[in-house]
């Protein structure tokens, strides 16, 4: 197989500039792939994209098929209409901060946490974000509830490896409905063999 000679720029998402501490896959990522098309690049490279481990490094994620949600868009979720314009008014000074920190982080999860809300608010009246959510979930299933599981864990013992989340649990159930009724790892008594 024969490849025309071709050039590109490696480049993560978190690189881009922007209000929310690290970039995202928003505007900014919108317009470097147009820069890369009017600039005749024919590559994007990357580095991995799912949830960062320890130290932030997009090379020790805790998934190999989870995205990373702190590269959701604040903009694309009030695009969304999951978000309201005045959420994302007025973020933090992010000034200095690299995309690990924890100030950017929790600012993001608390706007993720907000546009859930809504999300689980419309997804029973929306038939099409219905069909889409539903075939997200149909397209992860091989992977999603035993992830969503892990990281309910991992978050609960803020952190915990893995390797020591068996010595700290008894045994966990998880429940979640996108009617919004629960949302929650709740203790489960571990049967007596």
């Amino acid at each position: 197989m024969r490849f025309e000679r071709a050039s590109g720029i490696l480049l993560h998402p978190t690189s881009f500039p922007g209000p929310f501490g690290a970039g995202d896959f928003g505007e900014e990522a919108h317009r470097f792939i147009d820069f890369l098309v009017a600039s005749g690049q024919a590559f994007w490279q990357i580095m991995p994209l799912g949830p960062t481990g320890w130290g932030g490094s997009p090379y020790s994620s805790i998934s190999a098929f989870a995205g990373n949600v702190n590269l959701v868009s604040p903009a694309g979720l009030v695009s969304s209409g999951l978000l309201e314009p005045s959420d994302i008014e007025h973020p933090p000074d992010f000034e200095g901060a690299s995309g690990d920190d924890s100030r950017i982080v929790a600012y993001r999860r608390g706007l993720l946490e907000k546009a859930f809300h809504q999300f689980k608010g419309r997804v029973q009246g929306d038939q099409e974000l219905r069909r889409d959510y539903d075939g997200v979930v149909a397209d992860a299933s091989s992977w999603l509830e035993d992830y969503a599981l892990f990281a309910a864990l991992k978050d609960r013992h803020d952190g915990a490896g893995w390797w020591t989340l068996l010595r700290r649990t008894a045994s966990f159930s998880m429940s979640f409905s996108a009617s919004g009724s629960t949302s929650s790892v709740t203790p489960t008594p571990r049967a007596s063999r």
